[in-house]
């Protein structure tokens, strides 16, 4: 009987992971990735491509696609400019975040914001592969087709009010993130597609300046 309930137990466990996320499969030699993973980053000083983000939203029925462009230095630094179906701005430039939308711009130093440091950290960690070192999230690697899924799951408090996790897509061949999910407690989530991207291709330091 005892044999029976930890078969059934492996079973259950097995079933829910796989369900989890269709397609994939918890990686066994999470070792190996985390080693290519930091390698592929260290090689990338800039990348810039297209983004695709999608809002799921509880109280909406349809989902918010917005597009634009995306650009990212090694040196902490991001720029998203939405120009669909709207224009925005963000910029992260080491501890400055500066944004901007067609009524108002605003300036805004992570330094002085605790939770504006921890937002600017993931972002930057996310892109440039340190997301699986952060003493911030737990982190599980499952293997698809095509695709590396990595699970950050928040341990820090404030961060578990934000998200309930974060996915992280990594292309097998490249290594490279393709996509970031962000899931909040609420059932609500976030997910940006990169599309077209060119890696370490010269990026004018104009794009991410604050004035």
């Amino acid at each position: 009987m005892r044999n029976l309930v930890l078969i059934c137990t492996l079973l259950l466990t097995a079933f829910h992971i796989r369900a989890q996320y269709p397609g994939y499969t918890v990686l066994k030699d999470a070792n190996t990735f985390k080693l290519a993973f930091a390698t592929a980053s260290q090689k990338t000083n800039s990348i810039k491509c297209d983004f695709m983000q999608e809002k799921n939203l509880s109280l909406l029925a349809d989902k918010i696609v917005s597009k634009g462009k995306f650009w990212f230095s090694k040196e902490s630094r991001v720029r998203m400019e939405y120009n669909q179906p709207f224009q925005y701005l963000m910029i992260i430039n080491g501890d400055n975040i500066y944004v901007k939308d067609s009524q108002k711009e605003n300036k805004i130093s992570a330094k002085s914001n605790k939770l504006f440091q921890q937002i600017n950290k993931i972002i930057i960690d996310c892109v440039n592969g340190q997301a699986l070192e952060s003493n911030d999230f737990t982190s599980r690697i499952f293997e698809g087709k095509e695709n590396y899924l990595v699970e950050l799951t928040p341990v820090n408090k404030n961060l578990k009010i934000l998200f309930k996790n974060i996915n992280v897509m990594v292309e097998k061949k490249s290594y490279g993130v393709t996509g970031i999910e962000m899931h909040e407690p609420s059932g609500d989530n976030t997910i940006i597609h990169f599309n077209n991207r060119q890696l370490n291709t010269i990026i004018p330091d104009a794009l991410f300046a604050i004035h």
